[in-house]
C-alpha cells in the first residue's frame, strides 16, 4: 500500500514502516500525527485512486520519531571591486516521522 501526501507545501510518496523528513510541524516527539491531505493511494498498479485534489476519507497516520536541524550550509556574497562580502550561515529545521497506517474511508485499518 502507497499514498501521496501534501505537507509543508511538498509532496512524498509514503508507505507503511517508511521514515521520511518533513518540513518542521509543531508536534512533540513519540506523539501520533495524522496526515489528512491525500492525492493518490493504492494497492498495486491496478488499484489506485486519485483524488480531485485529495481523496475523501483518505487519512496518512505517522509518528514523531524526532525534531531536529540539518546540516549547516553557508551562504557567501561577495562583489568584486566594491569591498562587499557577506557570509551567513543556515541550518534548516525538520521533522523525522514514521508511516504507521495508510487509512482509507472503504477500509479502515488498511496497511
Amino acid at each position: 500500500m502507497f499514498a501521496v501526501i501534501k505537507t509543508g507545501g511538498k509532496q512524498y510518496l509514503v508507505s507503511p514502516k517508511d521514515k521520511i523528513k518533513i518540513e518542521k510541524i509543531s508536534t512533540e516527539e513519540e506523539k501520533e500525527v495524522i496526515f489528512d491531505e491525500v492525492l493518490l493511494m493504492g494497492n498495486d498498479e491496478k488499484d489506485i485512486q486519485i483524488g480531485d485534489p485529495l481523496v475523501k476519507g483518505a487519512k496518512v497516520k505517522a509518528k514523531v520519531i524526532k525534531q531536529d536541524k540539518a546540516k549547516k550550509i553557508i551562504v557567501f556574497k561577495y562583489k568584486p571591486k566594491k569591498r562587499y562580502q557577506n557570509k551567513k550561515g543556515h541550518r534548516q529545521p525538520y521533522t523525522e516521522i514514521e508511516i504507521l497506517k495508510i487509512l482509507s474511508s472503504s477500509s479502515k485499518s488498511a496497511a
